[in-house]
């Protein structure tokens, strides 16, 4: 499908679960450009554990730094889900940040924030492109808070570990319901995907699928909580 932007429509993908009313997950990737192809490995195993995920393309490099895109997708994810379904909002990296930002600020929601935020190899000391706030300063002006799940690859060389379990403590400390998910892998690892230079992106990789379904297994079971 797609959804629309200013004055285009951007692809999105749909991951349907085979109980059509289950909870619904928009899941951003990461910084690089319209990659929603990268997602599609966790997509397929977050669908079959019972839930509908959506993945857009969207653009790091525009004047806004993607805030448009991603945001237009989150109105479009709400408008999909509708009042009945719970909306979980998940991103990988830079998408990490971007998704916790919306739940510290939900006006992109219009106020309401997403059921529950999962962030995956994510850094937080930058500005989340949702919103234009840091995450981890943004903390103590929210005003509602969600279920937080967080998985981190402890060999990740791109965005250590150390950020994840930096957020976390401060999550907690401010009595967030906030859990971190520690995996063996890296940072493509935790989708269940590996590093292909030949292509210059992410790929499905057998190595790592138990990563992938480990991490799958997190949005699926704080999708159900809530």
């Amino acid at each position: 499908m797609s959804y629309p932007t200013g004055s285009e429509h951007k692809p999105l993908d749909i991951h349907n679960s085979p109980r059509a009313d289950g909870p619904c997950v928009l899941m951003w990737h990461g910084i690089g450009t319209d990659e929603r192809d990268v997602m599609v490995p966790l997509a397929q195993d977050i669908a079959e554990l019972g839930l509908t995920v959506l993945v857009p393309d969207w653009r790091s490099d525009t004047p806004d730094e993607g805030r448009a895109h991603l945001t237009d997708s989150l109105r479009f994810a709400r408008d999909f889900a509708g009042d009945s379904r719970p909306l979980v909002v998940a991103g990988w990296s830079a998408g990490a940040g971007a998704a916790l930002g919306v739940a510290l600020d939900p006006e992109p929601l219009d106020g309401r924030p997403p059921a529950a935020v999962v962030g995956i190899a994510g850094g937080y000391r930058r500005p989340a492109r949702t919103t234009g706030a840091v995450p981890l300063q943004a903390l103590g002006h929210a005003t509602t808070r969600v279920p937080v799940r967080l998985v981190h690859g402890t060999e990740d060389a791109s965005v250590p570990v150390e950020s994840s379990r930096e957020l976390h403590e401060a999550l907690c400390a401010q009595g967030w319901d906030s859990a971190l998910s520690e995996q063996a892998t890296d940072h493509a690892g935790v989708l269940g995907s590996v590093y292909d230079p030949a292509v210059g992106r992410c790929v499905a990789g057998a190595s790592v699928r138990s990563f992938g379904l480990a991490t799958a297994q997190v949005v699926a079971a704080v999708a159900r909580s809530v």
